[in-house]
């Protein structure tokens, strides 16, 4: 008899105090939100019918199914995914199918690599003895991009994905952080829920040499420079605005950010995303951030005016501007990590 295991894990927006999560920062302030829509994996697994076992992934964002053998795992294909099952020590005699999808573009700038390893890990850990928890995963999730792929990752979007909600994410030494869930009245989630947009930018984020030029720059300023000082206040002011209840202040911290974040360097601001911006002051919008490292492609939080109306119409209007410029529905994730056997 196969099992059937799923397993769910948020993306992530909004995230202040970005950059600051990193190696080259070395300590930092995080706030960041997890939401829907999530990461979704599905596995399938029993015996091997001859004592041999191999494991097929599907890809379906990608329309890739292909076979992997766990004890030889060769990063080819999709490196993350592979350096997941590398990473896990999954039995040898089991006959595994994995199937990985996310309503969530790639390269959207929210998370969407780390939520995936959050919720193959998770996945893959019903197989063996014993169960990681929410930080183990997320700290495996980060080993697997940093030291298995040899990635630029900072902590903040594995953090997001394995715990879900709003976190308050405190690096006193990288990669070490203290974690704490914000807890908002249901009124006060409700409002907030329904004022965020997501914008996709109709293009994949692009890390490029603008990336490598910040990080070096970054690296010979360390920890002290005055632009890591206004991210990190940033995040700090977006949770005190929360704890409060002021939409006006979290929105303010949100730009804040994203102008502390165009101080590092001004293509982290793409025009695409100042065009979107522009149409949101026009609609009353309070708070607005480009997502993750920011530059071409990715995606921008908003945060709008009170009027539902307002919104709807700022909406129709970034959609106008055409070229996969697009709203992506989001609902606020009070649980990170979750599996569960059918």
């Amino acid at each position: 008899m196969k099992r059937v295991i799923n397993s769910v894990a948020p993306i992530r927006i909004c995230d202040l105090g970005g950059w600051t999560d990193t190696w080259f920062a070395k300590q930092g302030i995080i706030l960041n939100m997890g939401v829907y829509p999530y990461v979704q994996c599905q596995m399938t697994f029993g015996p091997a019918a001859n004592g041999s076992g191999r494991l097929t992934i599907s890809a379906e964002n990608y329309g890739d199914r292909y076979v992997i053998d766990p004890s030889n795992v060769v990063y080819d294909k999709h490196p993350l995914l592979e350096a997941a099952v590398d990473a896990m020590s999954i039995p040898r005699d089991l006959e595994i199918e994995v199937n990985i999808f996310s309503e969530a573009p790639g390269g959207c700038s929210t998370g969407t690599s780390a939520a995936v390893s959050v919720a193959l890990i998770g996945a893959l850990d019903t197989l063996t003895e014993g169960r990681m928890t929410p930080s183990e995963v997320a700290s495996k999730a980060h080993e697997i991009e940093t030291q298995m792929l040899g990635l630029q990752c900072g902590i903040q979007d594995q953090i997001a994905s394995a715990r879900g909600g709003i976190c308050y994410i405190e690096m006193s030494d990288y990669p070490q952080a203290q974690v704490t869930r914000i807890e908002l009245s249901n009124a006060t989630w409700w409002e907030l829920e329904s004022r965020l947009v997501l914008v996709y930018l109709g293009r994949m984020h692009n890390s490029s040499k603008v990336h490598e030029q910040v990080i070096r720059d970054l690296e010979s300023s360390g920890p002290e420079d005055s632009r890591m000082y206004a991210l990190r206040k940033a995040a700090a002011d977006g949770r005190a605005a929360l704890l409060d209840g002021d939409f006006d202040a979290f929105g303010k911290a949100m730009i804040d950010n994203n102008e502390a974040q165009a101080a590092l360097h001004t293509s982290l601001i793409s025009e695409r995303a100042r065009e979107v911006i522009n149409v949101a002051e026009k609609h009353g919008a309070v708070g607005w951030k480009v997502n993750g490292a920011g530059g071409e492609g990715g995606s921008v939080t908003l945060l709008s005016s009170q009027s539902h109306a307002a919104k709807r119409a700022m909406i129709r209007e970034i959609e106008g501007i055409g070229d996969g410029v697009r709203n992506i529905p989001t609902y606020l994730s009070r649980y990170g990590l979750r599996v569960w056997e059918a």
